[in-house]
């Protein structure tokens, strides 16, 4: 491998580095809690009332379940295209890393709160009712036994939306969103150089495998406790 091959795919792989682990935070902060709502708003949940309101409860339950299939249904492409004026809007422009950080977000964000809702169902309900009647409010009922006895399955579910970020940061290279998707498409592509594909195939693969690997131990880690 020449210098001028590694310099580029170094810079590339820290541009999708830097792309993916903002997009994961992003991610983290908005979707946990979104697929924390998600389940207490259904009916006979720990947050079916809020406002005092089952109605107001099943509203808001119904409205993140809409957005939250809607987000899911929409082809990543179609969705980073519709999304430019708002990602000029947040970030100033619609190129580059960072400009590729608002799309990998919202692609990802629905996805995950729907991994979230599902670990936080197999919580045993006889767990609440315990934390429940020995006083839990509802917020010690969420951050002292829903999330720490969902937290192994979250992970893994984490991880599964972290390898999509991976992949589709790969297609906003599409578009001069920068990475290692750019120098597949500016080099390999356009110049059939097939060596810059395979290495980009292999740092993909390498990072996804680490980031499993990883998500997979702090499971296992984690369901010890």
């Amino acid at each position: 491998m020449n210098d001028q091959l590694f310099q580029i795919l170094l810079v590339a792989t820290g541009q999708t580095l830097y792309t993916v682990g903002v997009a994961v935070a992003v991610t983290v902060v908005i979707g946990l809690p979104l697929g924390v709502v998600l389940v207490g708003t259904e009916t006979g949940r720990f947050l079916d009332r809020p406002f005092g309101s089952r109605t107001a409860g099943k509203v808001i339950n119904r409205t993140l379940d809409l957005v939250v299939n809607f987000g899911r249904s929409v082809p990543f492409l179609i969705l980073m295209v519709a999304l430019i004026p708002f990602t000029r809007l947040v970030v100033g422009t619609f190129i580059g890393p960072t400009a590729a950080i608002v799309p990998l977000s919202a692609v990802a964000i629905p996805f995950f709160a729907r991994m979230v809702e599902i670990a936080i169902k197999e919580v045993d309900a006889g767990l609440l009712e315990v934390a429940s009647s020995l006083g839990a409010s509802r917020w010690q009922l969420v951050t002292k036994v829903l999330l720490p006895e969902a937290a192994p399955p979250m992970l893994l579910g984490l991880s599964t939306t972290v390898t999509s970020i991976i992949n589709f940061s790969a297609m906003v290279g599409v578009v001069g969103g920068g990475g290692l998707g750019d120098v597949a498409i500016r080099y390999g592509y356009q110049q059939y150089s097939w060596i810059h594909i395979v290495l980009v195939i292999v740092i993909i693969f390498a990072i996804v495998m680490i980031l499993q690997s990883f998500a997979a131990w702090g499971a296992r880690k984690l369901a010890r406790t």
